[in-house]
């Protein structure tokens, strides 16, 4: 049966930097990291594909993922970036499917909770460049922070026909205690059947040092909620993970959290709806 890790990173600081990680916290994942050092952590499990994901805002990362796809039996798909402002957005979408490894492209993500306007999702010029995602046949990767979720709902409502996935439940501030106004957000987004979502990233939205899965069994529990199990997808966020938790810890808590759901709803969220939306192999 497949098991899928639905996000996952790789990085060579010799290559190019990775201007997002600063400061002492951050010391532990400012190395480099690649297929073989994640290898060993999936095979032990059980993890058969992964996606990998776009760390930076540039478009030779890219055109790297994508020949690391076509040579590793373990990536079954890649998320890679564009500009979705430029107006040859659609050319962009083609030259990356031509390219070597191209047909491992199936979705495109911008960082879109570093952009300083809440609106920017809503903005002309990125519906436009989504839209042309969607026409693509590629998924289109919600990188948002919960005051970015009104313009999220709004975009998603307007594109019908894209299919989206949000990451790591849109941040939510489990580090605080906080559910609200993120819960009502998250509910007012999945009522849109174009979405899915990622349980991802949470472990690094909590205390590092001090978490524990019931710190963060209240938004896995509201994403279950609102989205379902066969919209739910398993991603670990190695190697940003490793600032909270290392990669069995990670794959243990979500089985913890999932552990009361039937053996079918389980097996969507490990594997089933990652299969299903981004075209892996079996």
């Amino acid at each position: 049966m497949i098991r899928v890790d639905a996000h996952h990173h790789v990085w060579d600081l010799g290559a190019r930097d990775q201007p997002w990680i600063t400061g002492a916290a951050m010391s532990p994942i400012r190395r480099d990291f690649g297929l073989a050092d994640l290898s060993p952590h999936v095979a032990a499990a059980g993890i058969t594909t992964t996606v990998l994901v776009q760390t930076v805002t540039v478009p030779e990362e890219t055109p790297e993922l994508l020949a690391l796809a076509e040579s590793s039996p373990l990536v079954g798909a890649v998320v890679g970036w564009t500009d979705l402002t430029a107006e040859a957005v659609a050319d962009d979408l083609a030259v990356l499917r031509e390219a070597p490894g191209g047909p491992w492209l199936r979705g495109i993500r911008h960082q879109v909770q570093g952009e300083p306007d809440p609106e920017w999702l809503a903005r002309e010029d990125v519906r436009r460049g989504l839209a042309a995602v969607g026409e693509a046949g590629l998924v289109y990767e919600l990188l948002t922070l919960p005051h970015q979720l009104p313009a999220a709902v709004r975009t998603v409502a307007a594109l019908p026909d894209v299919p989206f996935v949000l990451d790591h439940c849109s941040k939510p501030p489990i580090a605080g205690g906080e559910v609200r106004p993120w819960a009502d957000l998250i509910r007012e987004l999945a009522a849109h059947g174009n979405v899915t979502c990622k349980l991802s990233g949470l472990v690094t939205e909590a205390d590092w040092a001090s978490w524990t899965v019931a710190d963060l069994r209240p938004y896995v529990e509201v994403v279950l909620d609102a989205f379902g199990a066969d919209r739910l997808m398993f991603g670990s966020d190695w190697p940003v993970c490793l600032l909270a938790a290392d990669y069995a810890e990670v794959v243990a808590t979500a089985e913890r959290l999932t552990a009361a759901l039937s053996t079918a709803e389980r097996a969507a969220i490990f594997g089933g709806t990652a299969q299903r939306v981004y075209r892996l192999a079996g």
